[in-house]
């Protein structure tokens, strides 16, 4: 009787074999190639979805096909457990932060087991364990040392629900990225690592990521920002002070009639006059609630208000009125814009909306520009008008010579900027890892000894939601010695951005036992850069970049030696599916739907788009449901054959029940013909059928090689083992060389293993292996076997298909010609007609042309 396909049981006895046997266990083999192959580590929310499922069956894919290969394979997993979630779960449900982390934790790895994925679970860890905490202060004191880490006063997002600050890219929409409620302005003292002084390495070293997608590495080169032009100051009309400003536009220094500033520029308070007073702040209170993103963008309307100061400009010696204007920021340049509406768009808008003046100082050739006609600003090439001795010079040339002269007059100087600002990792919030400094009022900021690490948060803290964090009231955490005279002192109550532990932790994969050093050396130079890194195209700006910058940080610190964190990075698509509603009970799930109709008043379902599966649009699919269902081989396969990895996937109940059956079609392939192939050995010659089928074994093997290799072709490598699978169907053993049969139910199931890894284990032990898939290694094609000794062409008549004929691959024309005329088929449409000429197109058809 033939074993019948349980995955359930199939599944189980697997992952079972693989956790106790240490199968995906790695150790440093120096004298082995690794492959590092690594997805971004989720945060434990407690349940798991279809986006993950996604996410790691891709990873796991090219961990098993190399590891079969013969890499020497890492791939670890763990969890980016610290954040504000954790405190909102506790304050909800009256936990501690810690309890509902790790709880979450053994929730979702055994979710994650489920899958089947070739985790090496004894590298695991949390970043809320004090042991990553221990070592991720320890890098903290010695970048402090190095005055890579300072504190500061700052303007900076503040979330006044969550209570803590936002990095710049944490703002979306004007809103907290985590809550969603609006977000202020608020003036604090801050830690930030300097990044900027690694501004140019970061973005030389876009042109190198090969194996990055440009997208990606354009948005890091435009966050970035480098840009060359000149610093001009604009004294301040009755005072001594000067407004700097930096442009990439000396050349149209003349045209600058009004001056923008920043509402948060330093100066504001002392430009606002009494009789502007009022409108000032109001303005200022509006812009505080705009995204900066959006307020740079210059798709939003253009606003400001009129300080009621001028400056004046230092080359025509015009007064012009300082504006401060939404579309300015400080965290962009000097926080202060020379205004020239006719050659700036945003000026354009600005100074129509305002009735300012504009002055065109640039003319292209062959068109005179007439302010009156002006539909936008001009930005193009042309000589310079309306500019003093520098009339008639060409734009480009004006920029240096424009440069020059201030430079000489010390009124500007010539300097290169960046949109990149130093990254704050101040946060108000207790779940966290602590930064270890102490202040003392006779030694000022002193950083906790080395000795005396890591510095733990406390148990005994009470979470109410409200005030900060609880850390800045806890007495017995903030009360300590200075380490260096012994006075009474505090400690910080600051923690870290959760972003810096997710900055380095793939390093201490390399070595997550270590106990003498944040890294082994050794460890990770052997491991590092990840060869394959896989993950979402929302991290492009702030992970990704910070993980470089990490990097490059702990290079310069002697602790490891690459320059760059990941090699290759892959950004996966969503998964979607399709949003449907009631118009009286709002969203529906799935299972809510019965025949078009809410299940709960029967009322029809209004069908939305397909989007990206969340919870709020209850358009979710629980993963646990679907591989109690069809298993998780079928999850693993649907994920991967229904869209490039790349793309989104669009969710298809008929396709995960169309990747069920062909995991039945597999499993039944291969224990029908057990009997018939139980001693048959495979042949280095096959004839006839078996010589296809032999054919199309090892095309399979090349295509699904190649589709996999750094290609991640998934959905068209599973389809050429399809085809394979339908081709082994048509195949009757018989007399016909069972070894043939052999070597492609055996190539089938080699091929299947890093997608469907339960499956493809047990039939390879049903075929009668003692040894694992895994370790019978990838599947080599044979280039001999790739090529047809007999090849079957098409016949036309007048090129309409009327037959078909078998010839040797290596037969002359005359013989083609002659076999195609001597079909019988053929001939009953040639009959009574006068032949005209044959074509021939080698390899695949022969068109007869009769009259």
């Amino acid at each position: 009787m033939e074993k019948q396909y349980v995955p359930k049981d199939i599944e189980q006895k697997w992952q079972q074999k693989w956790l106790q046997s240490g199968t995906f266990k790695a150790t440093e083999i120096f004298d082995k190639p690794k492959y590092y192959l690594l997805e971004m580590f989720p945060y434990p929310s407690g349940r798991i979805h279809m986006g993950h499922v996604r996410n790691y069956a891709i990873g796991d894919v090219v961990a098993r096909f190399k590891r079969m290969q013969g890499f020497n394979v890492l791939h670890p997993m763990g969890w980016d457990a610290f954040g504000m979630p954790a405190e909102n779960a506790a304050i909800e449900h009256g936990t501690h932060p810690a309890k509902w982390t790790y709880e979450n934790i053994d929730s979702m790895r055994q979710q994650l087991q489920r899958i089947g994925l070739s985790y090496d679970w004894e590298r695991e860890f949390a970043t809320c364990d004090e042991s990553y905490s221990r070592w991720e202060q320890s890098i903290f004191l010695k970048m402090f040392a190095r005055g890579l880490a300072y504190k500061k006063g700052s303007s900076v997002n503040w979330c006044p629900d969550c209570q803590t600050v936002l990095a710049n890219e944490q703002v979306e929409d004007g809103c907290c990225w985590r809550c969603h409620n609006l977000v202020d302005q608020k003036e604090l003292e801050q830690w930030f690592f300097k990044i900027t002084d690694y501004a140019d390495e970061l973005l030389d070293w876009t042109e190198k990521l090969t194996g990055w997608p440009e997208r990606v590495l354009a948005m890091q080169r435009n966050w970035i920002g480098k840009s060359y032009g000149c610093e001009i100051e604009f004294p301040i009309v009755d005072t001594i002070e000067k407004i700097k400003v930096f442009t990439t536009r000396p050349d149209t220094l003349f045209g600058a009639t009004f001056m923008s500033l920043a509402p948060e520029h330093p100066l504001v308070k002392q430009l606002v006059t009494a009789e502007q007073q009022e409108a000032v702040s109001q303005f200022v209170t509006q812009v505080e609630r705009q995204d900066k993103v959006e307020r740079a963008s210059g798709e939003n309307e253009k606003l400001g208000v009129f300080t009621g100061s001028c400056s004046v400009n230092p080359l025509t010696g015009e007064k012009i009125p300082i504006f401060l204007a939404n579309f300015v920021l400080m965290d962009y340049g000097t926080g202060a814009v020379m205004a020239v509406p006719a050659h700036d768009q945003r000026d354009f808008e600005f100074a129509r909306k305002y009735a300012l003046p504009i002055r065109v100082v640039i003319q292209p050739e062959g068109d005179e520009l007439v302010v009156e006609q002006m539909t936008e600003a001009y930005v193009g090439p042309g000589k310079l008008v309306s500019s003093g001795q520098f009339n008639g010079v060409e734009h480009e040339s004006a920029k240096e010579k424009i440069a020059a002269y201030l430079d000489d007059r010390n009124e500007g100087r010539k300097t290169v900027n960046y949109r990149l600002r130093d990254w704050g990792v101040s946060r108000q919030r207790y779940w966290g890892t602590p930064i270890p400094i102490i202040y003392c009022d006779a030694c000022g900021a002193v950083p906790v000894p080395e000795q005396d690490l890591p510095v733990v948060l406390p148990k005994d803290v009470e979470l109410t939601g409200e005030g900060g964090s609880p850390l800045a009231r806890h007495q017995e955490f903030l009360k300590v010695d200075c380490p260096s005279c012994g006075k009474p002192a505090r400690r910080e109550s600051d923690t870290f951005d959760t972003f810096v532990e997710s900055s380095w932790y793939f390093a201490r994969y390399a070595c997550p036992k270590f106990s003498e050093a944040p890294l082994d050396k050794a460890a990770a130079n052997y491991w590092l850069p990840v060869d394959q890194y896989i993950g979402g195209i929302e991290h492009a700006v702030m992970h990704l970049l910070y993980a470089r910058f990490f990097t490059k940080v702990l290079r310069d610190l002697g602790m490891l030696d690459v320059d760059e964190p990941f090699a290759k990075l892959l950004t996966q698509g969503m998964v979607c599916m399709e949003s449907q509603r009631c118009a009286e009970h709002g969203w529906l799930y799935p299972e809510q739907v019965v025949d078009g109709n809410c299940s709960l008043c029967g009322k029809p379902a209004e069908q939305g788009r397909n989007e990206k599966m969340s919870k709020s649009k209850k358009n979710v699919v629980d993963p646990n449901q679907l591989i109690e269902r069809f298993g998780a081989d079928t999850a693993r396969l649907f994920s991967l054959f229904a869209a490039p990895p790349e793309k989104d996937l669009e969710w298809n109940e008929q396709g995960v029940e169309g990747c069920s059956r062909f995991l039945g079609r597999v499993w039944r392939a291969v224990t029908e013909n057990l009997e018939v192939i139980a001693t048959a050995e495979i042949p280095a010659v096959a004839e006839g059928t078996a010589a296809d089928l032999r054919r199309k074994t090892h095309q399979t093997i090349k295509k699904v090689t190649e589709d996999i290799d750094g290609r991640f072709h998934f959905n068209t490598a599973i389809a050429a083992v399809m085809e394979l699978v339908n081709s082994i169907y048509a195949f009757k053993a018989g007399q016909q060389q069972p070894g043939v049969l052999r070597e492609a139910l055996e190539a089938v199931v080699r091929l299947l293993n890093p997608f469907v890894p339960h499956a493809s284990a047990e039939l390879w032990e049903l075929l009668g292996h003692a040894e694992s898939v895994e370790a019978a290694g990838w599947p080599k094609w044979d280039a001999a076997a790739l090529v047809a000794d007999e090849i079957t062409l098409v016949v036309q008549v007048n090129g309409k298909v009327r037959g078909k004929i078998a010839v040797a691959v290596e037969t002359h024309r005359d013989a083609v010609e002659a076999a195609a005329l001597a079909d019988q088929n053929v001939q009953r449409f040639m009959e009574g007609k006068q032949l005209r000429k044959i074509i021939v197109v080698p390899g695949r058809l022969v068109n007869i042309v009769v009259s």
